[in-house]
């Protein structure tokens, strides 16, 4: 067993109940395989997205995305923070996940960033069906990225992805990352957050 399988296998989650097999797999991974995503397996996250359920079907969900070697790429790394930059230079895929912030009659649309987290989490799942992983980060410089990608005033970028295949060299890491990528999941007994 090499060392990518070694890790895939003890991310998967000990769950006290069950669940659906792609959800124990899914983790959010630091190191990623140097294959870029086929434009098929792209579309199927996005198609994924589209699929997912929002308030009203209004789908407020929009998406910035730059495969690496690109401009579009090089401007959403220049906006991570510090910390990101010191991994997500291993995926072939960096994404800015938007919302729309207002209804089309100039109303708060409150829903919004609920629903992009629906369409994220069926982007999730999809991946995960397909050996792709997502790593979500809420680290960067939204108000920076908004300017350079001139957002319209009724979006807002609400977080980054970096997103590839399992697998990769984990010696890109450095020592720290490798314990958190190596490290066991660990998460609040369902018990802790309902009431």
């Amino acid at each position: 067993m090499n060392d990518e399988e070694k890790i895939r296998l003890e991310n998967i989650a000990d769950t006290e109940y069950e669940i659906f097999p792609l959800l124990k797999q899914r983790y959010s991974p630091r190191i990623f395989k140097e294959n870029f995503l086929t434009e098929t397996h792209t579309h199927q996250l996005f198609e994924a997205v589209r699929w997912a359920p929002s308030s009203n079907n209004l789908q407020p969900w929009r998406f910035i995305y730059g495969e690496r070697g690109t401009d579009a790429y090089k401007e959403i790394f220049d906006c991570l923070s510090d910390f990101n930059k010191s991994w997500a230079g291993n995926a072939p895929l960096l994404v800015l996940a938007i919302y729309k912030t207002n209804l089309d009659n100039g109303d708060k649309n409150f829903h919004a960033p609920y629903d992009l987290g629906l369409s994220l989490s069926n982007m999730a799942v999809q991946a995960q069906y397909l050996g792709i992983g997502i790593h979500h980060m809420a680290g960067l410089d939204w108000k920076q990225a908004e300017k350079t990608f001139n957002v319209p005033n009724e979006y807002h970028i609400a977080s980054a992805l970096a997103i590839g295949y399992y697998g990769g060299d984990i010696d890109k890491l450095s020592d720290d990352l490798k314990v958190q990528e190596e490290a066991d999941r660990k998460k609040n007994a369902f018990i802790q957050f309902c009431i």
